[in-house]
């Protein structure tokens, strides 16, 4: 096993490569452990709304689960501390065997009176992928070297959406032949495969800071959030974020309005219509690493955000390629900028507060966009989508030039 370790000891002329350090065991490991990640992440993301759709006949209780799924992003500033507390390795160990047990639960679900057991674990199932945010952060940072940051995170991004796009159809087919209990075991299996493969990960970790060094325990949870504020550029970008995916957040909510009002087409094409958005969001994945090399992250974030405010546009007409043209725009667009996001914030942030300062962005991006889609489906029925679909894109082009406010101060990537 290679271990490409960008650690404080290693001299200029040992550190690899970015193909090479992409190619040593630890980070093919980890790549490994990601796509079983991403299989049990997506397998059931869908079915588990459906499933309680099937047992209770309620649309509003199908409706809770999505809002379970979001609930965990809330825990997020304690999960990034405790990613800084202890080795973020054994965090992923620890987090994929307790998200592996805890969808066996799902088994003891016979009708009606067990879908409280659904709800629970799909807030533990969500709560893990926050978690594994927090600590593959810091992890792959001390894995590779600076250079090697943005082609990691485009191939974890492609990896991600190949999942994203292939499992809903997947997991839907299995379900409708066999019930959700298949799936659940294949999930709970693909965690406890992903725990396994990450156990077998060798590297020197960046150490957590001594006890003696801690801040009070507030202000030590608190962190990440002030560190994206007062690092440039990242407290704008940050800020761009929030604004730009508040904004697909609207986008989601009148995505069926799209369909059946814009389109005059059933409800049921709408996955078919936005899976244009997975595979381009693969080409961005493939692509991220050498428009980062080209513009930097910081600008790849703005263009990011332009193309996809760009492809909202035809979302307000009536022609089906140009809805379509545009949601493929949509994926390109919004992996380029978070892939720059990610990149940008990892070499921005010392290896100490790696876990803290993801959490804050998750937090900060992810519940302004739960909030936008309960905001948009409410009015929705009041208001013509189409005004809701201008505001987007006029927030997200806002979104694209905040982004590149105080380019030319961006200084140097953090110590390690």
């Amino acid at each position: 096993m290679t271990v490409a370790v960008t650690g404080p000891a290693a001299a200029p002329g040992d550190v690899p490569g970015p193909r090479a350090a992409l190619r040593s065991r630890p980070f093919r490991l980890l790549s490994v452990a990601w796509g079983f990640t991403n299989f049990a992440d997506s397998v059931l993301a869908i079915i588990l709304a459906v499933w309680v759709k099937d047992l209770t006949g309620s649309n509003g209780a199908a409706g809770l689960v999505f809002a379970a799924l979001g609930l965990p992003a809330l825990a997020s500033p304690l999960l990034g501390q405790l990613a800084d507390r202890v080795s973020r390795r054994r965090m992923l160990v620890v987090t994929y065997l307790v998200g592996a047990l805890s969808l066996l639960a799902l088994l003891a679900v016979r009708g009606p009176e067990q879908v409280w057991i659904v709800f629970v674990v799909t807030v533990v199932y969500s709560g893990v992928g926050f978690a594994t945010a927090a600590a593959q952060a810091g992890l792959v940072r001390d894995m590779l070297p600076d250079e090697a940051i943005a082609p990691a995170n485009g191939r974890l991004t492609t990896i991600d959406q190949v999942f994203r796009l292939l499992m809903p159809v997947v997991g839907a087919g299995a379900y409708a032949l066999a019930g959700a209990w298949p799936l659940v075991i294949a999930a709970s299996l693909a965690f406890a495969v992903a725990g396994t493969v990450i156990s077998r990960i060798r590297l020197v970790e960046t150490p957590p800071t001594p006890d003696a060094d801690r801040e009070p325990y507030l202000a030590e949870m608190t962190a990440g959030f002030r560190h994206l504020v007062r690092t440039a550029p990242l407290g704008v970008l940050t800020l761009a974020m929030l604004v730009a995916f508040a904004g697909v957040g609207l986008l989601n909510a009148v995505s069926l309005a799209i369909v059946e009002d814009g389109l005059g087409l059933p409800p049921a094409l709408l996955g078919p219509i936005s899976s244009v958005q997975a595979l381009t969001a693969i080409v961005a994945g493939l692509t991220a690493a050498r428009l980062v090399a080209r513009w930097g992250a910081q600008r790849l974030v703005a263009v990011g955000l332009l193309v996809l405010a760009l492809g909202i546009v035809p979302a307000t007409g009536t022609s089906v390629v140009a809805i379509v043209l545009g949601l493929g725009a949509v994926g390109l667009g919004a992996t380029w900028s978070i892939v720059g996001f990610v990149t940008e914030r990892q070499l921005r942030t010392p290896p100490e507060l790696q876990g803290r300062v993801a959490a804050a962005s998750l937090l900060l991006v992810n519940v302004p966009q739960l909030v936008l889609t309960v905001v948009g489906a409410a009015l929705v029925g009041a208001v013509d989508y189409r005004l809701l679909l201008v505001v987007t894109v006029v927030g997200v082009v806002v979104a694209a030039v905040v982004s590149l406010r105080g380019h030319r101060a961006t200084g140097e990537p953090a110590a390690r």
